[in-house]
């Protein structure tokens, strides 16, 4: 296949590492260099010759460096068809050299946003003369190869060993070019949508970097990799990856379900665990230590959370590893591990530990995007929270001080459950979850019947659901699922509120001697 020798570089890159390596191997390869302001400072400084881009512009950098590049010299290099004849012309009456190489990493705009930049720093981090270079050369793949990351620096220093880029290497780095000044927008688009309180803005853009590529997706005939966006929010994307198979699509997911639910429960509401299966969770706890924790959320339901992901609140310690292990479990994701936790995991080379620094912030803003046929659905996040405060009684009987903290966190765990959702709760653990179906009177009963199980189980007296509260994520249309409830063992009742029927419902729940809050907050999750 034919190559394209690279005999002319330009160098502009705000991120230098590995720069003085990568240009030397470039010198020593008979490659001229050429360069802009504090990147050819930095090649000079190695001993290396190099000519800076004033010298073809005739202009000098101006303007705090908003202009340097911005002229024909520059971009009639990049651009020029080497085989047109008007193009040769024109350079050579204008004295325009072609550029073969074109190396460039952008303005850390993303950076400088994550770190909290105000206004004035983020502005000044928006590069122009880089996009418009690697877009100018990326057009021009027949002739000019674009790198845009450092990562790729290897991979241009063996092409050009081997005479230079073939045609496909080139149109793969014009793709990859691209790729970046589309996402560079993306974010500064983005920021500025939400500089000006623009909701629903006329054109969304998102952006993705490759993580890595998965075996499959959900299913072994659909290619799936995962992509992080760049947020800081702590999570599967921040995490490190301890030990391990690799990560499936159906494992990320999963462990992003069941993190974000644990991450409800902050260090002062106590050592917390979310146990999850198929994005739902199938056990949550909080106890005096996470062992506890676990065994309790284990404990509602031992057959779903077989192959289930594990989340915690806190530290992973050794008690709590050694409860994990007793049983298959695909993902453990945490904040941290200690060393006793390590050593107990590293006995089961399978088992994924993922540590993330830190939990999630329930209550921060931020957007979440669906495919649809043709479209995208986009939406805040569900960052809603409730309070003690903000709960209305709406029954003869208010709450008891037990019953409240449950109602509370019974709350918090059906904002992660699949809609329709109902959760029987009792000493801050849960005792049965309905997820995902259809009537709500049905997720009422499926709940139950997982509390049933656990009497079962146990071989207790009664059902843990007696004396349990019961949260559903909207509203009862009727009564009967709130009176399936209380059938269940359900001594109080949290819920939205909002229904035609409140009056009907309100009165059934008096009959029944029910406590029954409104929050005011409906919590779907589809």
């Amino acid at each position: 296949m034919t190559r394209t020798p690279v005999r002319r570089a330009l160098l502009s890159v705000s991120d230098k590492d590995g720069l003085t390596d990568f240009a030397r191997a470039l010198h020593d390869r008979g490659v001229e260099l050429v360069s802009t302001g504090g990147t050819a400072r930095a090649i000079a400084a190695a001993g290396l010759p190099v000519r800076d881009v004033a010298e073809l512009t005739g202009y000098p950098e101006m303007m705090d460096g908003r202009v340097k590049t911005l002229h024909p010299a520059v971009h009639g290099g990049l651009l020029a068809l080497r085989g047109e004849p008007s193009h040769a012309a024109a350079m050579e009456e204008h004295g325009i050299a072609p550029i073969d190489l074109l190396v460039v990493t952008l303005y850390p705009f993303e950076e400088t946003l994550a770190k909290g930049g105000d206004f004035g720093d983020c502005v000044e981090n928006i590069d122009i003369g880089g996009p418009a270079m690697i877009r100018a050369g990326a057009k021009n793949w027949q002739h000019t190869a674009v790198v845009v990351d450092t990562d790729d620096y290897a991979d241009v220093l063996e092409a050009v060993a081997a005479g230079g880029f073939d045609a496909d290497g080139r149109k793969a780095l014009a793709a990859r070019a691209y790729a970046r000044t589309a996402a560079y927008d993306a974010a500064i688009s983005d920021w500025y949508a939400g500089q000006v309180g623009d909701a629903t803005p006329r054109r969304v853009a998102r952006a993705g970097t490759l993580r890595q590529s998965l075996r499959y997706g959900e299913n072994p005939h659909q290619a799936a990799a995962f992509y992080t966006t760049g947020d800081a929010r702590p999570g599967v994307a921040t995490a490190t990856l301890v030990q391990g198979k690799a990560l499936s699509y159906n494992n990320i997911n999963d462990a992003d379900a069941a993190f974000e639910l644990v991450s409800e429960f902050d260090a002062g509401a106590g050592p917390t665990c979310a146990i999850v299966k198929h994005a739902n969770p199938c056990g949550v706890a909080t106890r005096g230590s996470l062992a506890e924790a676990y065994r309790h959320a284990y404990r509602t339901d031992t057959t779903s959370a077989f192959g289930g992901i594990v989340a915690l609140n806190g530290t992973l310690d050794g008690e709590t590893a050694e409860e994990v292990v007793k049983i298959f479990t695909e993902v453990v994701i945490a904040p941290d591990a200690d060393a006793d936790a390590r050593a107990v995991f590293a006995g089961r080379k399978n088992l994924r530990l993922m540590l993330t620094g830190g939990l999630a912030d329930p209550g921060a803003g931020g957007r979440v995007l669906r495919p649809v046929a043709g479209g995208l659905l986009v939406q805040d996040r569900d960052s809603g929270r409730i309070g003690a405060d903000d709960l209305r009684c709406v029954t003869k009987r208010a709450p008891t001080e037990g019953e409240m903290a449950d109602l509370l966190f019974a709350w918090r765990v059906a904002k992660h459950v699949k809609s329709n959702a109902i959760v029987y709760a009792k000493d801050r653990a849960t005792v049965g979850i309905g997820a995902g179906q259809m009537s709500r009177v049905d997720s009422t009963r499926i709940a139950a019947r997982k509390a049933d199980d656990i009497r079962e189980a146990e071989g207790l007296d009664a059902s843990p659901a007696r004396g349990s509260v019961v949260a559903s994520d909207a509203f009862f249309p009727f009564s009967d699922g709130l009176l399936t409830a209380a059938e269940a063992g359900a001594t109080a009742v949290i819920q939205p509120g909002g229904s035609m029927r409140d009056e009907e419902v309100v009165a059934a729940a008096d009959e029944a001697g029910l406590a029954m809050v409104f929050t005011g907050m409906r919590h779907f999750r589809h």
